[in-house]
């Protein structure tokens, strides 16, 4: 069943816009997965852009309280960030750290090297459609809820907050252009 799921969200010709076809697994071990797609109409390079936007990343995450870029390779093929994420009132404040492989409009690999969400992995596909005005945008991660969340919760989550980062990240690509 869930092999089918895939296919169909990998098969899938077009995603309507502001829809998000997603799926998300969660074992007993605390560690998830995700996968999720969205048609955005406006080219890769503008969504790589918006997606790499530190000043942007609040707005389109919003338990993401701050966004740093710590280093940067000279070859802008790669760069390590830290992100400080807070969920709710009575949550604590988290600190990730990860390293991100960049193939420029096409590709963001990442994986948490530090902090306190240190097991994750994942990557953003980017595929121009049509005559390269609209992008399908792939969002996938792996990662470990922090602190013995239970799994069930850590999938809540993800089921929520990855459809509505992506819409999100539509709306910030189709209100600021450049």
């Amino acid at each position: 069943m869930a092999l089918a799921l895939v296919w169909l969200v990998a098969a899938s010709p077009a995603v309507a816009a502001g829809d998000v076809a997603a799926q998300v697994r969660a074992g007993a071990d605390g560690r998830g997965e995700v996968r999720a797609v969205i048609d955005i109409a406006a080219p890769p390079d503008r969504v790589w852009r918006t997606i790499l936007d530190c000043r942007l990343a609040s707005r389109m995450t919003p338990s993401v309280k701050r966004c740093t870029v710590l280093e940067r390779a000279a070859d802008g093929r790669s760069e390590t960030r830290e992100h400080w994420i807070k969920r709710g009132l009575f949550s604590p404040m988290l600190r990730s750290v990860s390293r991100l492989e960049l193939e420029p409009s096409r590709r963001i690999g990442f994986r948490c090297i530090g902090g306190d969400i240190d097991d994750c992995e994942g990557q953003w596909l980017l595929t121009p459609l049509g005559d390269g005005t609209a992008t399908r945008v792939v969002y996938e991660n792996k990662v470990s809820a922090p602190f013995g969340l239970p799994a069930g919760m850590a999938a809540a989550a993800m089921r929520r907050d990855v459809p509505a980062a992506l819409r999100a990240l539509e709306r910030e690509c189709l209100e600021n252009r450049p």
